[in-house]
């Protein structure tokens, strides 16, 4: 199911907060593009993208975009001071040293072990199964930005992946417009609901079993 503008940035909004000063975080395409608008700009953050920058700024203001500048996804970004460009054998070679501290990717659908599924879209010509699996196996945390559901209305979070495998037993944790899971070795830990949802809907909504955290938080 596709989210709204407000609910796209919610999840943005909370995924910064796994952010800390000086760390080097890819942005995958989609809502972890918009993670960076939500980081001080004082913290000194280097965001990667694959296309070749190390040090992605905020989301250019309409008409301020400069067409020489994009992500990975093509859509135009802005740098920060210090940033570098260079070539995508660069890029991934930064990946594949473990010089990431975080990766923050999207997802067709996530199962109970961690298991990550991105890269074929059903009814969809692909390419290849790009990037996305070397950030899954060398990014020192991975963190799925995703709806809850998908446009059918069926949990993306779910007790075994139906579509092929991007990687295996990769993501840390999972942030939806209704909560944020835990990966752990015990299985899906909920640890926060996100308002107007209810613990009743995630469960319902969620396709794969959950522990409940003791210390469950209803973020406003």
């Amino acid at each position: 199911m596709g989210l709204e503008m407000d609910q796209r940035n919610m999840v943005a909004w909370r995924a910064a907060k796994e952010v800390t000063p000086g760390m080097a975080v890819n942005l995958g395409i989609g809502i972890p593009e918009l993670v960076a608008d939500f980081i001080p700009h004082e913290w000194q953050v280097m965001f990667h993208s694959v296309n070749g920058i190390l040090g992605v700024g905020p989301t250019p203001l309409k008409g301020e975009e400069d067409q020489h500048i994009s992500n990975a996804g093509g859509a135009p970004v802005t740098v920060v001071p210090g940033a570098s460009y260079f070539d995508s054998t660069i890029a991934y070679g930064m990946i594949r040293r473990r010089k990431l501290d975080a990766a923050f990717i999207g997802a067709l659908q996530v199962n109970r072990r961690g298991d990550l599924a991105n890269w074929i879209v059903p009814g969809s010509r692909v390419h290849g199964i790009g990037g996305g699996a070397e950030l899954a196996y060398y990014a020192k945390k991975v963190i799925v930005l995703m709806s809850h559901v998908n446009q059918a209305g069926e949990p993306k979070i779910r007790r075994e992946c139906t579509l092929p495998l991007t990687a295996k037993g990769c993501v840390d944790l999972i942030i939806t417009e209704r909560a944020v899971i835990e990966v752990t070795q015990r299985g899906l830990l909920l640890t926060e609901v996100m308002y107007p949802f209810t613990l009743e809907n995630v469960i319902t909504n969620t396709g794969a079993p959950l522990m409940i955290s003791e210390n469950l938080q209803m973020v406003e």
